[in-house]
């Protein structure tokens, strides 16, 4: 497990957006062989988006060959999807045959590559709420009424707008990924930290079951660590050279097109 603190939001989304285009890029993904990824709804990840989104316009990385896969979908919801984005329908009329379609729809892409998540300030992942299994698969959940309050400045302020129930993955769902990645950031969500790093694993805070997936990076900035030692902070510090080396250097397409070039030529003059 990896924590990587970062002083502020900006800094931690960036740090996150540089992540997966390295990822990405080092895959080497192409028509046979699509990257996956599963992203999060919310606020926390909008940061690291706008800034995946600087590269795509800057044209250092290509979603070309991305296929994302998103965490979740209120119930009554329905968004427009293509063949690169996956996502549970919340309008469909069979709930359940839907959230089963959606893990074949995993299966039969390979699995997810990078799972990316937030998390709740109750230590909720997706919406797997306080108590959700920890093999779970996706579901439909009733929502737990702090997040139904956290939610409503989505829908103008008001609680009778937010809807209840929600379409979301299970913990199951994405401990399966072959790697995961989460974000937390704020000091609201510092004790959703402290118990997701410094406690054991529990059911009421399902993040926490993410100490025991192989390959789980959190990212956080100054203002989620609040609630953790002293010592675990410093020690995740001392780090941040090692765990710097993921995101430096930095790759780009551009880069590598012209590497690819130089190579092919250097190639023909040597066949001639």
């Amino acid at each position: 497990m990896k924590l990587i603190i970062l002083d502020h939001y900006s800094q931690a989304s960036e740090w996150a957006a540089k992540y997966i285009r390295n990822r990405i890029i080092q895959f080497n993904p192409g028509p046979d062989k699509y990257f996956t990824l599963g992203l999060p709804t919310g606020s926390t990840p909008l940061g690291c988006y706008k800034k995946l989104i600087e590269y795509y316009k800057n044209g250092d990385l290509s979603f070309k060959y991305v296929k994302t896969f998103n965490m979740d979908e209120y119930v009554g919801e329905s968004h427009l999807t293509n063949v690169l984005k996956v996502h549970p329908c919340g309008s469909t009329s069979d709930l359940q045959a839907e959230c089963d379609a959606f893990e074949e729809k995993i299966k039969a892409a390979g699995g997810i590559e990078l799972f990316v998540g937030g998390i709740g300030p109750d230590g909720h992942i997706a919406f797997n709420e306080p108590g959700s299994s920890l093999v779970s698969r996706t579901r439909v959940k009733t929502l737990a009424m702090d997040t139904i309050l956290a939610n409503a400045r989505f829908f103008d302020g008001k609680l009778a707008n937010v809807p209840t129930m929600a379409l979301t993955v299970g913990v199951g769902t994405v401990m399966d990924a072959r790697e995961v990645m989460i974000l937390i950031t704020g000091a609201h969500k510092a004790f959703a930290l402290y118990k997701a790093i410094e406690e054991g694993v529990n059911h009421m805070w399902t993040v926490s079951a993410f100490q025991q997936h192989p390959r789980t990076v959190f990212v956080c900035d100054e203002d989620a660590t609040l609630e953790l030692k002293v010592k675990t902070v410093k020690y995740f510090k001392g780090l941040m050279l090692v765990h710097n080396k993921l995101v430096d250097p930095l790759y780009s397409i551009k880069e590598k097109e012209i590497e690819k070039n130089q190579n092919e030529g250097i190639s023909q003059t040597s066949d001639v």
